[in-house]
């Protein structure tokens, strides 16, 4: 086919070239070019056919089978050494960091599951040694109201009057907290309190990782034991405990939190609120938040 249209461009060619050459005679003298008339003839009558093939458009080549898609090579993810720093960038602390202390164990003699009772746990605590707090106690203070209540308040250990009384919260900032716990229309005998720790800490001080941690199993207990709706946790060692991080009670407190499907407030301890007094009314918009979770109107304050 290409060879023929190559020809047919040629005869084109070859008479349009006679026919500038006649017209050049013409003009230069008159003279014609003598040419044979059956040549004449046959050239005049192909010229139409040749012109015809000449100016027919070319038949398009078939389209040719697209590429294969040629995949780019796998890029190797950045070693720690070469990663952006922007991608570091991205693995942030977590906002409420999990404090780093071993699972409380179940009491022995209680199976898993079984709710216990009070007597159970006290009988399981014994005398207890497992810590060092041990060496300077005079009671251990173990709890105290309803093994049934609706509501658990949860400190953080005994002082000294809680130390010779081995009853939880009786000195200035267990006075405080009747107070607390009758503005929000309860006696203490319809809650049950309790602490983290079961021992006095020497001179008053904040207990330990490893004292919580020999206690925690036993407070755990307790409230499986009574399974109360909902639970105060006064200030950051009961909420700290309880929730398992460390986040600051001073951004805890006021919000609902859930410890074991119980909903939890974080609110500041009455020692603190002794400390400082202007901080009293957000503890009280804290149980007032308790008070409207049972269906309490807010009462005067005590």
């Amino acid at each position: 086919m290409s060879e023929a249209l190559d020809t047919s461009h040629e005869l084109v060619e070859v008479l349009e070239d006679l026919r500038r050459h006649l017209l050049w005679q013409e003009e230069n003298g008159g003279r014609v070019l003598q040419v044979d008339a059956r040549l004449a003839a046959e050239l005049r009558a192909a010229r139409p056919q040749v012109m015809q093939r000449a100016q027919a458009p070319a038949p398009r080549p078939a389209p040719a089978a697209p590429p294969a898609p040629v995949s780019p090579p796998p890029q190797a993810s950045p070693t720690p050494a070469t990663r952006p720093p922007a991608a570091r960038a991205t693995l942030a602390v977590p906002e409420t960091p999990v404090i780093a202390r071993p699972a409380p164990v179940g009491l022995p003699g209680v199976a898993e599951g079984e709710r216990p009772t009070l007597d159970q746990i006290r009988r399981e605590l014994g005398d207890c040694r497992r810590c060092k707090l041990c060496d300077g106690r005079k009671n251990i203070v173990f709890g105290s109201g309803n093994p049934r209540a609706e509501l658990v308040f949860v400190g953080e250990g005994p002082g000294a009057d809680e130390d010779v009384q081995g009853v939880p919260f009786v000195g200035a900032a267990g006075q405080l907290l009747t107070k607390m716990i009758e503005a929000m229309g309860y006696r203490r005998d319809d809650v049950y309190i309790c602490n983290v720790v079961k021992c006095r800490p020497p001179g008053n001080r904040n207990p330990e990782p490893d004292e919580v941690t020999a206690c925690e199993p036993f407070l755990r207990a307790q409230l499986k034991a009574v399974q109360p709706k909902a639970i105060v946790a006064l200030g950051k060692f009961a909420a700290q405990t309880l929730l398992r991080n460390s986040t600051p009670i001073t951004k805890m407190r006021g919000n609902w939190r859930e410890y074991e499907g119980i909903q939890l407030m974080p609110t500041f301890h009455p020692a603190y609120l002794l400390r400082q007094p202007a901080e009293k009314k957000k503890a009280w918009e804290d149980l007032q938040q308790v008070m409207k979770f049972f269906g309490k109107q807010p009462g005067q304050r005590g």
